[in-house]
């Protein structure tokens, strides 16, 4: 078309000259090489303005957890881990050359408010969703992610079915494995033979958990010696279950459930005089910042974590120091797994080449493609790498709560 209007312009130039007498061959050459300069000038600008929207393009990953209510320490430590990584990898260049935006929503921990919050994260043009925090709301999303192709990496959603969907992927254990490693934790550190278990079984996450420590416990020769039952509806007096054990004679009491009622049994039971080892979970983690906690309370306490905020080596060190520093409180282990997403991302992108105009769906399908290839040491494990069903391979750790402070345990 281009090329038409240029040859015209020059006929038109031609038969013009002609009629005044002048030169038509130089009147052609001067309209043909004004039309090439235009040309030229309309390209140059069209390439300015792809390359100012190159530049003005970003990342928008999106983080979904409760930062209001009972489990606000766990959204917080999810949303501020993540920032901390963000910060660190825009301050490097990016990734792929773009920077990061992080942006968060607050779920309250429901389904109907994750959903919700989840939508509002796409309004605001959210390309890739590190979330939710818990097992709830996460089972709620995940309908939503997988219809939409988003890629989804949760960094402490629990629940087995979770990785179910192929976009779907986990940086924490799932409840089984929780289950089964703190079993396997406690017998290979002969810690104890007669193990008292109470448990939540109104609630997925804690059901989960003691199904799969059961099932292990047989299998490492521990006797649970009771195995006592609450619901969401009796969640605040837990002496009968303590007098229960404790008559049974358990010397280890497994409590695989939230800090909050965590905290109301290690005060019931000091309360009665029973002082048993007390064994808890990644949800036991927070514990020590609830507020109005007496944590001389959780002395001895011991957590499956695969992260300690006073581990000395470089990485840890340099991470709780920032933690410190920009939201004045320690970090725990769903901050650890919050940071670890954004660098397993980080590399999984990297090795898949994407750029921020691919479509939602595009940025899925290439980066699942590579999350299998990923080899990463982080925080919460060396070597962090995934299997095709979405869950991480990581070897577990405990810590002990020793003067109000994790300590990890050999």
């Amino acid at each position: 078309m281009k090329k038409w209007r240029i040859a015209a312009a020059a006929v038109v130039a031609s038969m013009m000259l002609a009629a005044c007498g002048g030169s038509a061959e130089e009147t052609t050459t001067a309209a043909t090489e004004a039309a090439a300069e235009e040309a030229e000038a309309a390209e140059t600008e069209a390439e300015a303005e792809e390359a100012e929207a190159s530049e003005g393009a970003v990342w928008t990953f999106g983080g979904l957890g409760p930062i209001t209510g009972s489990t606000a320490i766990y959204g917080t430590a999810v949303m501020n881990g993540a920032q901390i990584a963000v910060d660190e990898v825009n301050e490097a260049g990016g990734i792929n050359g773009y920077q990061v935006n992080w942006i968060f929503e607050d779920d309250e921990a429901g389904t109907e408010t994750a959903v919700n919050a989840y939508n509002a994260l796409k309004d605001q043009g959210m390309q890739m969703l590190i979330g939710t925090t818990t097992s709830g709301s996460c089972m709620a999303v995940i309908a939503e992610t997988e219809a939409d192709n988003m890629f989804q990496i949760t960094p402490s959603g629990t629940t087995a079915d979770i990785t179910a969907p192929a976009n779907v992927w986990r940086m924490c254990f799932s409840d089984p494995a929780q289950g089964t490693k703190s079993a396997e934790f406690i017998a290979t550190h002969e810690l104890a033979t007669k193990i008292g278990v109470i448990y939540d079984s109104s609630d997925t996450y804690s059901s989960g958990i003691y199904e799969n420590f059961a099932a292990e416990a047989a299998n490492q020769g521990l006797e649970i010696v009771a195995a006592e039952a609450f619901t969401s509806e009796s969640n605040t007096d837990f002496r009968t279950q303590l007098q229960i054990i404790q008559d049974a004679g358990a010397e280890l009491v497994f409590l695989p459930f939230y800090y909050t009622e965590a905290s109301l049994v290690l005060r019931q039971a000091n309360e009665m005089g029973y002082e048993p080892m007390f064994f808890g979970c990644d949800g036991m983690d927070g514990i020590l910042t609830l507020p109005d906690f007496d944590v001389s309370l959780a002395e001895g306490l011991m957590l499956l974590t695969p992260f300690a905020a006073d581990a000395t080596d470089d990485k840890t060190v340099s991470f709780v120091t920032k933690y410190e520093e920009k939201f004045g409180e320690t970090p725990n282990q769903f901050a650890a797994d919050a940071y670890d997403c954004v660098y397993v991302l980080k590399q999984a992108m990297e090795a898949a080449g994407v750029t921020p105009d691919m479509s939602v769906s595009d940025l899925c399908d290439a980066v699942c493609a590579e999350m299998v290839n990923v080899s990463y040491d982080g925080l919460t494990g060396a070597g962090i790498s995934f299997s095709e069903d979405g869950e991480p391979n990581k070897e577990p750790r405990a810590v002990r709560i020793e003067n109000g402070a994790y300590v990890m345990m050999d």
